[in-house]
């Protein structure tokens, strides 16, 4: 049987400004101010998407002084990656040996 997707990450990963954050983190971690001057949202838009990928198990806060550091969570995009990789394996395995349900 196949592994189930976590639909509620890729929901949450599939909102464009969300994934661009997730893409700015996988390099540095970064507070708001520097999230605002990279992807020119609204502090309080980026705030609700940051708390969604919190929720979702992707970020985490790193509290620096006055600041909020936010950082990409890396076991989280691992196991949606180990999960997307048994899929596509999977997938693989049925193009290659022609299995298909008869009608």
């Amino acid at each position: 049987m196949l592994t189930s997707v976590d639909g509620d990450v890729l929901r949450v990963l599939a909102e464009p400004l969300r994934l661009k954050i997730v893409t700015l983190l996988a390099g540095e971690a970064l507070c708001t101010t520097h999230l605002v001057e990279e992807t020119g949202a609204r502090q309080t838009n980026l705030s609700n998407h940051l708390k969604v990928l919190r929720e979702a198990g992707l970020v985490e806060t790193d509290p620096c002084g006055r600041w909020t550091y936010y950082r990409l969570k890396p076991s989280g995009l691992a196991m949606l990656a180990a999960e997307l990789g048994r899929l596509a394996a999977t997938a693989q395995e049925t193009a290659d040996s022609g299995r298909r349900r008869d009608c």
